[in-house]
Formats: structure tokens, C-alpha cells, sequence
């Protein structure tokens, strides 16, 4: 993943500035496209943060929030067949999904701390974040997905890849 500056070519009086904005209400902003910049320069860095670290640390041993257990269990619970190793889209937007996926992230409401925020989720786990293999999701849906990738053993390809490469 091409390393961008994103929020820290802003200056620090910027990315504070930035940081304040995105936590404010969205009723707050209408549709001003500086704040679609912000909330897309905010979700490519967390994506690269987290790609940087299933490359360099085995992903069985990361937890990625206090309750991972909770969220995997209620998460293999609700979606016992869904395919975690390639995602498609209809996965998670089609209208038969959303029924499924709004009670199941409902339940992190006050648990997981911006629960319902934007992120970016890969398709194919075996492969980086690129246009065609990226889509939107709650934040609640990328950890479900991302703890059970990393306990079913599907991140390993991306950790063997890079380390192999050291």
C-alpha cells in the first residue's frame, strides 16, 4: 500500500482541526465535499494501519478491540456460511444483508466506540487494499470480519507474504 500523508500534510493545527470536524454530527455539514476528503483520508490511513500490521505481526495473536470474543461469537452466530476469505459486495449492501447486518451491529452500539463509522474492508483478504478490492463498511462489520479472518487463519497469506520478503 502506497504510503500517503493523508491528515499529517495538514500541519498539526490542521489534522486537529480535521480530527474535531469528523466528530461532529453529519446534520452539521450538509454536503460539503472537504468533509468527504477528511472522512476518506481518515479511513485509507486506518486501512493502511491495519495492512501494515497483519503484514508484520502474525494475525492470530492481534486483538483488535476488548471484545473480539464477543464480536466473533455473535458474529459466527449470525453469519455461520458467510465466506470471509472473498467477500462480495452483495455480502454486506444488498438489501437482504442489511437486514442481517443492522441488528447484528446494533448490539456494538456504546460497546464499540464508533461503531457505525465508516471503513474500508478488502474482498479477497489474500490480497491489499486497491479500488477493486475495497468496499465501505461499518467499523462494527470490519472488525466482525477482520477478528474472524485473523482466528480462522485466512490473514496468514498476507503475513507469510511479507515476511517472507524481510
Amino acid at each position: 500500500m502506497a504510503s500517503d500523508n493523508g491528515l499529517a500534510s495538514l500541519g498539526p493545527d490542521g489534522a486537529a482541526a480535521a480530527a474535531h470536524a469528523l466528530s461532529l454530527p453529519a446534520d452539521a455539514y450538509g454536503n460539503d465535499p472537504r468533509l468527504e476528503v477528511m472522512w476518506a483520508m481518515k479511513a485509507y490511513n486506518h486501512a493502511e494501519v491495519y495492512f501494515n500490521l497483519i503484514s508484520s505481526v502474525d494475525p492470530k495473536f492481534l486483538k483488535l478491540t476488548k471484545l473480539d470474543d464477543k464480536i466473533y461469537s455473535s458474529f459466527r452466530e449470525t453469519f455461520k456460511d458467510l465466506d470471509i476469505k472473498l467477500l462480495k459486495a452483495e455480502d454486506l449492501k444488498s438489501d437482504e444483508a442489511k437486514e442481517t447486518w443492522r441488528p447484528f451491529c446494533n448490539e456494538f452500539e456504546g460497546l464499540v466506540e464508533d461503531f457505525n463509522y465508516g471503513t474500508l474492508l478488502r474482498l479477497d483478504c489474500e490480497k491489499d487494499y486497491t479500488e477493486e478490492n475495497t468496499i465501505f463498511a461499518t467499523r462494527v462489520q470490519f472488525f466482525a470480519v477482520e477478528i474472524a479472518r485473523n482466528r480462522e487463519g485466512y490473514n496468514n497469506t498476507v503475513f507469510m507474504s511479507k515476511s517472507s520478503k524481510s
